[in-house]
């Protein structure tokens, strides 16, 4: 490895730090936004109190965790194709 490679490695870790982050966060607002039509009150006995919001957090949470993990997984595929050819 020559010095330039080298010295962009970590500049290159953290671009891809920050994208995986600020992919997850719209992920996750994303999902929040897309949740709120979802009728909690089938499930939850007051979903307007403290238990019904956090269960809407933590679906949100999760939904979002795995549309970012399928999107960052995606794009790390499709930057894995350039190898192919």
């Amino acid at each position: 490895m020559d010095s330039n490679t080298v010295s962009q490695l970590p500049s290159s870790i953290a671009v891809g730090g920050l994208t995986a982050i600020i992919v997850s966060l719209v992920s996750i607002a994303a999902a929040f936004w897309a949740l709120q039509n979802l009728k909690l009150d089938l499930v939850v006995r007051n979903p307007k109190g403290p238990q019904g919001k956090l269960l809407h957090l933590l679906l949100a949470v999760v939904l979002g965790h795995f549309v970012a993990s399928f999107v960052l997984d995606y794009w790390g595929y499709t930057r894995m194709l350039r190898y192919m050819f």
